[in-house]
């Protein structure tokens, strides 16, 4: 009689009756290619390496730090955020926006600047990018949240159902939030409370939240 164990629903191991705890994929041998299978030198130095290492408390602390998006620490984010293609990083404008400063354009335009003036539109802070953009890192209780968002996005179907249930798991706290189809090619995101700044950038700026291709949409809130 053989014990499974398993971290969550992912089987790691079996344990047996005489030869205790065996790795179904962790076995140090099970990497060696078949003309190499019978190598004393080989086997000995996979083996004593095998001994010395706790390969299943090693996974167990991956699996929680990196491979779980429900437990992975702030790295582990970063990468479940590469994977799914929302960054932790959003554009938030100050109180007191300066004007926009010039930008390069062509010569009938009347508020452009030429080369040695002017500045590349995506150079500045004021579009959304550039090294002096006030940029704020979402914390990783926010930053988890708008993972699982972007998840659910790629393989939503789009439809008003799917996309109130984001909205409901991505903004607990705001009283009633719901989509509204406003019948005209576009649609309403309605919140029951005023969004902070860091809210309304990740409504606008993150595109975790489905909307079917051709339809512009706007946010309401108090």
């Amino acid at each position: 009689m053989s014990t499974l164990t398993s971290t969550g629903e992912f089987p790691i191991a079996y344990t047996g009756e005489d030869d205790g705890i065996q790795p179904l994929f962790l076995d140090p041998r099970a990497i060696v290619i078949s003309q190499y299978a019978n190598s004393p030198v080989l086997l000995a130095l996979l083996d004593a390496l095998g001994q010395a290492l706790d390969r299943l408390a090693r996974f167990n602390a991956f699996y929680d730090a990196i491979w779980n998006v429900l437990t992975a620490n702030s790295h582990g984010l970063d990468v479940w955020g590469r994977i799914v293609g929302v960054s932790r990083n959003l554009y938030i404008p100050p109180t007191d926006t300066p004007p926009p400063p010039n930008y390069l354009g062509f010569s009938a335009m009347t508020d452009a600047t030429p080369f040695g003036t002017g500045i590349f539109y995506g150079a500045s802070g004021f579009s959304g990018g550039g090294v002096h953009a006030p940029n704020f890192s979402l914390t990783d209780l926010v930053y988890r949240r708008l993972i699982l968002a972007k998840a659910a996005l790629n393989i939503t179907n789009s439809a008003i159902p799917a996309i109130n249930a984001i909205l409901i798991a991505l903004f607990p706290g705001y009283g009633n939030v719901y989509v509204r189809d406003n019948t005209d090619m576009t649609m309403t995101f309605v919140f029951g409370a005023a969004l902070s700044k860091v809210d309304y950038a990740i409504v606008t700026q993150s595109g975790v939240l489905p909307k079917p291709a051709g339809v512009s949409f706007t946010v309401e809130h108090p």
